[in-house]
């Protein structure tokens, strides 16, 4: 097929663009700064911009939206712009350009509302519950794209959970970072069980989807490995692989909701230059069960994860070595 993916120059949209290639799809992305993926033909602009948006969409027969503002903290009219806006135009541009495939690429989150989520398949997407200017923008971008399903487009909606591998510049190396400056603490013991997904898992599921749309459309998958393991083990497996100390000390949950309630207000005011250390949503997802029941993602999407946590964290170790 000839298909778009936008936000190519992401950890998350670089390997979905890469595995198109590697299957011999003819890939366009759109980003605004080059993609780096080979054989892939790039279109710098904005997911805002229409005219950047129908230039990247003319001729293609499908899409993976993955472009997004993907922060703890920020300008909520950014997270606005980008991911309910953003989404918007890329739809329209999708549905002028007779686009029959459309793959959202959301997150779980956009169903947490503090609660813990276990053995739960893909919740219903809710802007008024989700926790924070990121989870509340993806649902209602996701809800939003969903209502576009019909006879001339098919569009699912894919939730991959904490994506992780080699080269990831955000949870991995924020994990390291924190973990060699020992500010890295486990939150009621670290003892909460999570699912995670590997980049290659992650990037596999979504093609897929896109393969299956005409067979899954309209409607929304959590996406993960399928092995849910506690918060701790999880962290200080990475940090092995990276030859980081894992972390040693706990704080209650309790203490760190109210420390990242406050975080948040001194960072709306003065914002430092990277994430702030605590949020609340962000202590709620350290704290709290995330796991979930994969078997209609497998069976919808005719696919299942080829690489193990345990071989992950093999292959991260290596990298890092």
């Amino acid at each position: 097929m000839r298909v778009a993916v936008t936000g190519a120059s992401g950890f998350l949209g670089g390997a979905v663009a890469a595995d198109l290639v590697a299957a011999g799809h003819e890939v366009r992305t759109l980003q605004r700064r080059p993609s780096g993926v080979a054989g892939a033909d790039d279109i710098l602009g904005s997911v805002t911009d229409p005219d950047a948006a129908a230039r990247a969409l003319d001729g293609v027969d499908g899409i993976i939206h993955l472009a997004a503002k993907v922060s703890l903290a920020g300008d909520p009219r950014e997270f606005e712009a980008v991911n309910v806006g953003g989404t918007r135009t890329i739809l329209d541009a999708a549905e002028r350009a007779g686009v029959s495939r459309f793959v959202f690429v959301s997150s779980p989150s956009v169903a947490h509302a503090g609660a813990a989520l276990a053995g739960v398949g893909a919740e219903p997407a809710s802007p008024e519950q989700a926790r924070g200017d990121y989870a509340r923008t993806k649902a209602a971008g996701e809800l939003l794209a969903l209502s576009r399903d019909g006879a001339g487009i098919s569009v699912v909606a894919i939730r991959p959970h904490l994506v992780w591998g080699p080269g990831d510049p955000q949870l991995v190396e924020r994990i390291v970072a924190r973990a060699r400056a020992g500010r890295l603490p486990l939150l009621n013991g670290g003892t909460a069980l999570i699912d995670s997904t590997y980049i290659d898992n992650a990037a596999t599921g979504i093609t897929a989807a896109l393969a299956r749309a005409e067979h899954a459309h309209g409607r929304a998958f959590v996406l993960t490995n399928g092995e849910p393991r506690a918060v701790g083990e999880l962290l200080a497996g990475i940090c092995l692989a990276a030859g980081a100390a894992p972390p040693r000390w706990s704080v209650p949950a309790s203490l760190a909701r109210t420390a990242g309630s406050v975080i948040e207000r001194i960072w709306a005011v003065r914002p430092g230059e990277d994430e702030p250390p605590m949020t609340r949503f962000l202590a709620e997802q350290l704290s709290t069960a995330h796991w979930f029941d994969q078997r209609e993602t497998r069976a919808a999407l005719a696919w299942a994860p080829t690489v193990s946590i345990d071989e992950g964290l093999a292959r991260l170790a290596e990298h890092y070595r």
